[in-house]
């Protein structure tokens, strides 16, 4: 199992590599760049005109070094990283990109377990209810919301919610984390039910698509294995249902979704990154839209990279625990 894990994290460098260099390029393929942003702040609120605007634009690209080619501006920046740890400047915060994404990738994180783990739990938990009542109405009810969370985009479901919150149920403070008053305030009960009651949209929303996704494949896999030939065996030995279903049917139907576990990290990033960027939370995914909008280039490929380690993370992990799971993957293993 070490020599398994130390050959993946080293076959991620590579990977990694491949798509820092793909990232920087896409993210400087488009026109325009933060000397551009500077420029229209110039024009629009200092009342400069262009020629002028587009002089201090070009002497700031000067300055940092973007008008020099792409791939020596991905040199000093993959560099930085590799020898400093410095994952560059960010223009437009006026910090290191490093403080910017401990600042917002944490609660990014957090949330995006927390949708996990709700998704497993709950997910897992109706797969098995439906498998085990066929056709009845209460499998019909639950392929029904599994077939609303995996067709409904979550940014039109955030809109739609929000658009309740705001104009129908008026509620006030969206787009924050916490009541003003309990802003810098210790942490306590009140506190985190204060927490909640701001952040429950985005962990619903980016929870139903991960929920109905479980759902429908436990389902699928669980009916499969309850006719297979182990499972008639242990109902001929005179087990109850339960023992059958729980004991012998589900963990062999789980494979395909700790498999899965390898993509549903960075998929419940994505989905809460899509949420919070229809509610303004300040986590990771409007950084990335204001970053791209704006040309702050290192606050965007650092933000990309970090995605993919967690995509790479997550297959390690995934791979792992199917080996914990099923012991022919681990008997396999150590026979070759």
């Amino acid at each position: 199992m070490l020599r398994f894990l130390i050959t993946r994290i080293l076959s991620a460098v590579p990977i990694l590599f491949v798509l820092s260099v793909v990232t920087f390029a896409i993210i400087q393929a488009p026109p325009g760049d933060y000397g551009d942003y500077i420029k229209s702040q110039l024009i629009n609120q200092g009342g400069a005109n262009i020629e002028v605007a587009e002089a201090q634009a070009e002497a700031w690209r000067k300055q940092q070094g973007f008008d020099a080619p792409i791939p020596v501006q991905y040199f000093r920046w993959i560099t930085g990283i590799l020898t400093r740890g410095d994952f560059g400047h960010s223009f437009y915060y006026n910090k290191p990109v490093a403080d910017v994404v401990a600042e917002r990738l944490p609660r990014t994180i957090l949330l995006a377990l927390t949708c996990h783990i709700l998704a497993s739990v709950f997910g897992i938990s109706l797969g098995i209810i439906a498998a085990t009542r066929q056709y009845s109405w209460v499998d019909t009810a639950l392929s029904f919301v599994s077939f609303l969370g995996m067709t409904i985009p979550r940014f039109l479901l955030a809109l739609i919610i929000l658009y309740i919150l705001a104009f129908r149920l008026n509620v006030q403070e969206l787009g924050a984390f916490f009541s003003p008053r309990y802003g810098g305030a210790p942490w306590s009960w009140d506190k985190f039910v204060d927490l909640v009651k701001h952040v429950w949209p985005v962990v619903a929303i980016a929870t139903f698509g991960g929920l109905a996704y479980n759902m429908r494949v436990m389902r699928a896999n669980l009916l499969d294995t309850l006719n297979a030939q182990y499972v008639e065996t242990a109902r001929a030995k005179g087990l109850s249902a339960g023992a059958v279903v729980l004991k012998h049917a589900v963990p062999n139907a789980l494979h395909p979704l700790v498999a899965y576990q390898g993509v549903v990290l960075p998929y419940m990033l994505t989905g809460e990154i899509e949420v919070a960027i229809v509610f303004s939370l300040a986590t990771v995914g409007p950084a990335i839209v204001g970053s791209m909008n704006r040309g702050d280039v290192y606050v965007t490929a650092t933000f990309m990279l970090v995605l993919a380690a967690t995509l790479i993370i997550g297959n390690i992990i995934a791979d792992v625990l199917l080996a914990l799971l099923d012991p022919r993957i681990r008997l396999g293993g150590a026979s070759r």
